[in-house]
């Protein structure tokens, strides 16, 4: 594998790793129809644990196969498949190889009262036995949990890195002093971007940021900034992430109609952007109608469309 030189330069950035991390940070990055330009599609299925399996799946209903989903990921030509411990090992045998895989280690479900905390549920021992190229872990910024989550992913992450594996972190402000406005208003994503990458994360998943602001300190600090576009408001993001130096990727969140999402993958792009994190949009479509989707989204970060 002959890594681009864009590959090379994100590369750079990431002083002090192993020659194991960057090796399957650069898989991930030279995957795929996006391979070699930094920028990245992901398709995560974590949403059975997340939000229940009739939920997540009962719109398309052969994705209640763990099989369905990575055969998605490849046959789209994306960058990685992430996944939680038991959809992974359910096919890591017969699909060693076939694209970079992440291990979701945390996770929440809907019938625990507060949604704000996730348990462990695999570690770095299971994601080199499935033969991941890194871990995921999420943070809750803001809420009650998020110092002992702190503390559970630096451990992990010196395991993983220890072990040569990049480290995945999901950052979704949340707590009793963020409303719904607040927890993807454009200060408070960009502080939670920042927390995970003060955490070591090698690659940042939040979610887009409006125009909202969270809380006073961030309004005021950002009064003179033009954040009236997603396109400007990611820019603002990626600026929060070491100034750019880390690749910081943005979820697809709840279903949306096609032209809305595709319009949102070019702010993203033309914000800078390293890409998306897309499962709901996607897996809940029809196959083909999802490959579909998944086509136009690499098209749009390779510029053309």
């Amino acid at each position: 594998m002959k890594l681009s030189k864009k590959v090379k330069e994100i590369l750079s950035h990431y002083e002090g790793e192993n020659p194991g991390v960057k090796a399957n940070l650069a898989r991930i990055m030279m995957e795929g129809r996006l391979g070699g330009t930094g920028k990245l599609v992901i398709l995560p299925v974590d949403q059975g644990f997340e939000h229940g399996p009739d939920a997540s799946f009962a719109k398309n209903p052969e994705a209640y196969d763990p099989e369905y989903h990575i055969k998605l990921a490849i046959d789209a030509q994306l960058s990685a498949y992430a996944s939680v411990y038991g959809m992974l090992q359910a096919v890591s045998d017969t699909y060693a190889g076939a694209i970079p895989t992440i291990l979701k280690v945390n996770s929440c479900n809907l019938l625990v009262p507060s949604g704000a905390d996730q348990a462990i549920t695999a570690s770095v021992k299971d994601a080199l036995r499935l033969g991941c190229s890194a871990i995921g872990f999420t943070i809750y910024p803001g809420s009650e949990s998020s110092l002992a989550q702190f503390e559970e992913i630096r451990e992990m992450s010196e395991e993983a890195r220890a072990n040569g594996l990049a480290v995945v972190i999901w950052s979704y402000a949340r707590g009793p002093k963020l409303d719904k406005h607040a927890e993807t208003a454009v200060d408070v994503i960009s502080y939670a971007a920042h927390m995970a990458t003060l955490l070591g994360a090698h690659i940042i998943k939040v979610k887009p940021p409006t125009a909202h602001f969270g809380y006073d300190k961030g309004k005021a600090a950002l009064a003179g900034e033009d954040l009236s576009t997603l396109t400007k408001r990611i820019a603002h993001v990626k600026k929060v992430c070491f100034n750019g130096k880390r690749i910081v990727v943005f979820s697809g969140g709840e279903a949306k109609d096609t032209p809305t999402l595709l319009n949102e993958i070019r702010e993203i792009r033309d914000g800078g952007g390293n890409g998306s994190i897309i499962g709901r949009n996607a897996f809940q479509r029809p196959r083909e109608e999802a490959l579909t989707l998944l086509g136009d989204i690499v098209d749009i970060y390779l510029g053309k469309k």
